[in-house]
């Protein structure tokens, strides 16, 4: 490890919104996924230290650890925060659809299992929102079935699926989350809005729920 490296210690690790979209957008774990999704599952706050690294990075050698962390902190995927973001479970059903709404220039945003089944909505009437989970079911499966066309022959390593107008302006977006072995479909009305906190914070209360590795 360059020894430049150190760990700075009783800071709080600020996931930003690029490394909540990594963390969830795919189902093949790897090192930085992992630490990533440690983060994410934390019920409180913790700050940065040794031992915390090390579970963090699910492993006992320090360097190791140390290194990924600087790595995602290069790639913008996480900083360091002096007073930690909490991050509140409480009535999570009734806060979904303001945050789901905060993800769309036009307030329109769902949550959809694989079965093609929603289970939180904002902007969207009870009828769409039926008929949008069930295209998302399939969306996500095309998906899965053409993955090697796209990913390997196409060298696209995205599995984002969108209903654009004719200026590439996206209309209907389908996001693909992965949350351990659970599978949920994020589906966006208007052009998405991913950039911000909101989604961040949508990405942690899906990870306590759902975050759960067989």
């Amino acid at each position: 490890m360059d020894n430049s490296l150190s760990l700075q210690t009783q800071l709080y690790p600020r996931i930003t919104p690029a490394g909540a979209y990594y963390a969830i957008s795919g189902y093949q774990p790897n090192p930085s996924r992992n630490l990533l999704y440690n983060i994410l599952r934390l019920e409180k706050p913790k700050p940065v230290s040794k031992d915390i690294v090390l579970e963090w990075a699910g492993t006992d050698n320090y360097e190791t650890a140390v290194s990924l962390l600087y790595r995602l902190q290069r790639l913008e995927f996480l900083y360091g925060e002096e007073t930690p973001t909490i991050v509140s479970q409480d009535n999570l059903e009734s806060r979904l659809p303001e945050m789901l709404g905060r993800l769309s220039d036009t307030g329109k945003a769902l949550i959809a299992d694989d079965n093609g089944l929603y289970f939180a909505t904002a902007g969207f009437h009870h009828e769409s929102s039926e008929e949008i989970a069930a295209l998302a079911g399939e969306v996500a499966r095309l998906s899965e079935q053409h993955a090697l066309l796209i990913k390997n022959n196409l060298n696209i390593n995205q599995n984002s699926w969108s209903v654009c107008d004719p200026t590439g302006r996206s209309e209907l977006a389908f996001f693909p989350m992965y949350f351990g072995d659970n599978k949920l479909i994020l589906v966006i009305g208007g052009n998405p809005q991913l950039q911000n906190d909101s989604f961040v914070e949508l990405i942690q209360v899906l990870y306590r729920r759902y975050g759960v590795r067989q």
